[in-house]
């Protein structure tokens, strides 16, 4: 079962969920180039906001998203992820 989640970035245009980084926090690129990247989160008194972050920081909030799910045994997801990162960052 795959679910692919979409934003509509003012500036940027359409943005993808790489991953969900924590509960009010996701992992967002930029559709065609993936080179841009986003923490979007989803705080009730601000609503949503777009922080840019670097590609390295993307790197490593995937990684650490990896490892969190391998160390659970959330191995569907896992493997889903891996092959993002394979796309995103090899």
């Amino acid at each position: 079962m795959t679910s692919e989640n979409y934003l509509s970035h003012p500036t940027f245009g359409l943005l993808f969920r790489v991953c969900l980084v924590d509960e009010s926090k996701e992992l967002f690129a930029t559709l065609y180039a993936q080179r841009m990247f986003f923490l979007v989160s989803n705080q009730p008194t601000l609503g949503m906001t777009f922080d840019p972050i670097g590609r390295s920081d993307a790197r490593l909030l995937l990684e650490n998203r990896m490892r969190t799910l391998r160390r659970s045994g959330a191995y569907p997801e896992y493997d889903q992820l891996q092959t993002i990162y394979k796309q995103t960052f090899q």
